[in-house]
């Protein structure tokens, strides 16, 4: 399939054909596109039974990419995940075997099951789209992207991830429970067959590294890009938090505001376009101090201050 469409045109075709199985989340379905042009991963932290993983195998089918799931328990190694080299005895040699990180769309499910050994095997993975093996780099495809999940109700047996793993994420999100009408909506769908086995790919590998290209053209204002640090700079000085967002907080948040804009059919970004991704993007990466955990502050509860502290810009004229 070529690209006939235009990019807002084609991340609606997405949206829809993705809520034939995901019902009632268009916006959320959305930051995760913003997060795939964006060359980012994401974490979907929610209860049992809501969409979790039904949402990523919607994605990669959706965008025709190559699709592996992890099962991340507490016996998983490090080779489960990028690959060993295995011993061929009918050619005398050692061959390498690719884990499941080599594909494009990756679901590292129940990713905080996994010994902090294993889980720090996707660190290079996903900061530098590369694995190494026994001294070999291997380059990963593109797009690539890890969608993990994790439950936030259950805790025994699991370990958190560290501050190191949860940055790498560009954001954090959730789905939530459905409506009354939207839980009706999936009976219907799924009384005769899963909705996701006749899924069709609705664009190809390449689209998407197109749009991802076509994001990087955007335009950002010096302004804009201020906002954006102010913003990030505010998390580091909020009462609350132990540790605020790091420079890379501040990269997400300009190539999100990049690729939100483009899916509203602008080629320049606007201070809301920050705002509307911000807390996803941030709120996993602030550190909250011990006395605001013991009062139940949360980490949205921060952004949503930094958001009303620090003032939104003006624009200057954009130079041609």
């Amino acid at each position: 399939m070529t690209l006939t469409a235009d990019s807002k045109t084609l991340a609606n075709m997405l949206i829809e054909n993705i809520g034939k199985v995901i019902v009632g989340n268009s916006e959320t379905v959305e930051l995760v596109l913003v997060a795939l042009i964006s060359n980012g991963h994401v974490l979907i932290e929610d209860v049992p039974g809501v969409g979790k993983t039904m949402l990523v195998r919607s994605l990669a089918t959706s965008t025709g990419c190559d699709y592996r799931r992890m099962q991340f328990t507490p016996d998983l190694l490090p080779s489960d995940v990028t690959g060993a080299s295995v011993f061929n005895q009918k050619t005398g040699n050692f061959e390498f075997r690719p884990g499941p990180i080599m594909a494009q769309i990756v679901l590292a499910d129940e990713i905080n099951r996994a010994t902090p050994k294993t889980q720090s095997a996707l660190l290079e993975a996903m900061g530098e789209q590369q694995v190494t093996v026994e001294g070999v780099t291997r380059e990963l495809q593109n797009p690539f992207m890890v969608l993990a999940t994790q439950n936030p109700i259950e805790y025994e047996g699991t370990f958190p991830l560290p501050e190191a793993q949860l940055d790498r994420f560009f954001m954090r999100i959730t789905l939530g429970y459905p409506n009354a009408a939207q839980e009706v909506a999936i009976l219907d769908r799924r009384e005769h067959i899963d909705p996701i086995n006749e899924l069709q790919a609705v664009c190809t590998p390449a689209d998407i590294a197109k749009m991802q290209d076509q994001a990087g053209d955007v335009y950002i204002d010096a302004l804009v890009k201020q906002y954006i640090v102010e913003l990030s700079n505010a998390t580091r000085l909020h009462p609350e938090a132990a540790l605020g967002v790091s420079p890379r907080a501040s990269i997400n948040l300009m190539k999100g505001g990049k690729a939100y804009a483009m899916l509203r059919d602008r080629d320049y970004v606007v201070p809301d376009d920050i705002k509307a991704i911000a807390t996803a993007t941030l709120a996993h990466r602030v550190l909250l101090t011990p006395s605001a955990r013991m009062r139940e502050v949360t980490h949205e509860t921060v952004i949503t201050d930094v958001l009303n502290q620090v003032s939104v810009p003006g624009a200057s004229v954009r130079r041609t």
